[in-house]
């Protein structure tokens, strides 16, 4: 997988990560206030999660030209380079799809 893909993966994790914590955080806080902006944040997380885990054209496209010449640019091999592009793009916006829209449990 590209560094860029992997990369993209790891920030996906971190941001998931992170609103787990802060949610679970929420669960210890008495003031209202406090942990309606805690579950704010949360959401603001997940959505960005999201947003980065879904590729684009341009991602992809970049992604099945790394593997095309991975592959020593091989002819007539374009639809499974950007096929398994795809493929690997996908493993991040899977993940982000996991993600509950409800932080308020």
């Amino acid at each position: 997988m590209g560094w860029s893909a992997q990369n993209q993966k790891q920030i996906v994790a971190r941001l998931l990560e992170k609103a787990n914590k802060y949610c679970d955080f929420a669960r210890w806080v008495n003031d209202r206030e406090t942990i309606l902006r805690i579950l704010a944040l949360t959401e603001e997380l997940k959505q960005r999660a999201r947003a980065m885990a879904a590729p684009n054209e341009d991602q992809i496209r970049k992604r099945a030209r790394e593997i095309w010449e991975e592959y020593y640019r091989p002819v007539g091999r374009d639809d499974e380079f950007w096929h398994q592009a795809e493929q690997e793009l996908q493993g991040s916006e899977d993940s982000a799809k996991e993600i509950p829209n409800d932080t308020s449990s």
